[in-house]
């Protein structure tokens, strides 16, 4: 399928990372020019799922992150055109890979218990059922999963080993998600099991991801004229044809304008998002629960109820009970919180990572960022990240689940986890709490069968393609950065032509090394 004229329009509905890397596919190496691409944003900035805002005296917010690693190959492709915000000389793609060499990452911390560093937090504590299961799930088909879940596949007690803890606090699996998708991290990221219990080869940003990736590329894009038009959902689009052959006519928007599309043109959807409906709390107020669905999901529905090959969102979007989580921003005023846990954990500020609190009965975890974690973060300020895993459950000093909790509350719970005297509380006086309630935040997880997600280009398109965590791509992992822009360059190298399919995704579960030291970890050996 090829572009058949230099004048055809690119519509681009979503500016999250897969809009945005679409759109630099698209100029950089279909050669469109950049006053013939546009983008349809909902929100009131670019960036999608990476986000990253705020300022000192309300406090910063990141809702999250995603982690990368070196195999991203379609990532760090993209990245290496794109110049660094804070030298123009270094692309995006240099200054990561720069930043994790001067602070690499090895976590001497990766579990709390009982208010102390567990004993056993470099152990898996996995029995021989346990280690059978896994390289059952590893060598079985994934067609013959089906909906099955990652609680259907294990024995109970495999819920109980620190495995589980570490491996689903890391990647936001509950025992209700597809075994499928499991199946597909485990093979994926085989390689990284001898740094497991240290989160080693997990590469970071130097700040929050909307001021290491989002900023420049929309700058990039900008700086060659192409057109990102925020506030400005898109309500439906219009498809002609029988399924063997059809066409997007029309992008309705919001407010009421058509956008004619004609058959030259090329229209990217994105479907569905991890952070649609995300509801904000404070100090003293909890997120509301409300879980509303908006423009994104609305307008996969719509398609899928129109249109054959669309795929089943409700699959997806179903039961935010089971796809929810909550997390939190907290800005302090002073270092005395992060030199404790330096002390602590034994590890310089932005080395550890994710540091899970075991028994905790929201699953609660935290994050020290390398400080700044915000391009202009006011000097002298220190912002730390957390979520729980299991927020519909009490915790253990706040008495509620932690989905009804404001952000003092979820700060008790903290203090109560690490032990902290009356006197250390007082270092957060004063502290700015943002929480973030993301009602679908792990919707890609939910247990699905072929043909709930739609392949990238459905069966007959001639002009539009799917993008985004919410199409399927064989192999690769949901929840990744990667995954998302590995969709765009399908989706622009199919409709165009004059873009480069994909590498393959790396297989490095066929090497044997790597499975003779895999082996070696889950054994303890």
């Amino acid at each position: 399928m090829t572009e058949s004229t230099g004048q055809a329009q690119h519509h681009i509905v979503g500016a999250g990372i897969a809009g945005l890397a679409t759109a630099v596919f698209l100029v950089r190496d279909a050669g469109v020019a950049g006053d013939r691409v546009r983008l349809y944003e909902q929100l009131g900035v670019a960036g999608g799922s990476l986000d990253g805002s705020g300022e000192a005296e309300t406090g910063y917010l990141a809702r999250g992150g995603r982690m990368f690693e070196d195999h991203f190959a379609c990532t760090f492709d993209l990245l290496g055109s794109i110049p660094s915000a804070d030298d123009p000389a270094v692309s995006v793609r240099d200054d990561i890979l720069a930043f994790n060499r001067m602070v690499p990452g090895s976590s001497n911390c990766r579990l709390v218990r009982d208010g102390a560093p567990a004993e056993d937090r470099f152990d898996l504590l996995l029995s021989a059922q346990d280690i059978v299961d896994i390289n059952r799930l590893i060598l079985h088909r994934e067609g013959g999963l089906g909906p099955r879940t990652i609680e259907d596949w294990f024995n109970p007690g495999f819920f109980e080993s620190n495995f589980w803890l570490m491996w689903s606090t890391m990647f936001s699996f509950q025992p209700w998600h597809s075994a499928a998708e499991m199946r597909r991290y485990l093979r994926r990221f085989i390689h990284l099991f001898p740094g497991f219990t240290r989160i080693e080869g997990i590469l970071r940003t130097r700040y929050n991801q909307y001021d290491s990736i989002i900023a420049p590329i929309v700058d990039w894009l900008r700086a060659r004229d192409v057109q990102i038009r925020t506030d400005t959902a898109v309500t439906d689009v219009t498809i002609g044809g029988t399924r063997q052959d059809r066409v997007a006519t029309a992008i309705i928007l919001s407010d009421g304008e058509t956008v004619p599309v004609s058959e030259i043109d090329r229209v990217y959807l994105t479907l569905g998002s991890m952070t649609d409906g995300s509801t904000l709390g404070t100090n003293d107020a909890a997120p509301s629960r409300a879980d509303r669905e908006s423009g994104a999901w609305t307008l996969w529905r719509r398609l899928a109820t129109a249109n054959e090959g669309f795929g089943r969102p409700e699959v997806f979007c179903g039961d935010t009970g089971r796809s929810a989580w909550h997390s939190f921003t907290v800005t302090l005023d002073g270092p005395d919180f992060f030199e404790f846990m330096e002390d602590f954990t034994g590890n310089r500020t932005g080395t550890g990572g994710l540091v899970t609190f075991a028994g905790s009965g929201w699953t609660l975890s935290i994050v020290l960022f390398h400080q700044p974690h915000f391009r202009g973060q006011k000097h002298g300020t220190y912002t730390l990240w957390g979520y729980g895993l299991r927020g519909d459950r009490p915790g253990d000093f706040v008495h509620k689940p932690m989905w009804d909790a404001t952000g003092d509350e979820i700060l008790e719970e903290l203090f109560g986890q690490l032990r902290l005297t009356p006197e250390q509380r007082r270092w957060f006086d004063g502290a700015r709490v943002r929480v973030c309630r993301m009602p679908f935040i792990t919707s890609q997880f939910m247990p699905r069968q072929p043909g709930d997600r739609p392949d990238p280009v459905p069966t007959g398109a001639r002009n539009f393609a799917v993008i985004g965590q919410f199409c399927e791509l064989p192999r690769d992992c949901v929840f990744t950065v990667e995954y998302s822009v590995r969709s765009a360059r399908t989706a622009a190298a199919r409709l165009t032509g004059r873009v480069s399919p994909p590498p393959p995704v790396a297989r490095t579960d066929l090497d044997p090394m790597v499975l003779i030291r895999a082996a070696r970890v889950l054994m303890g050996v």
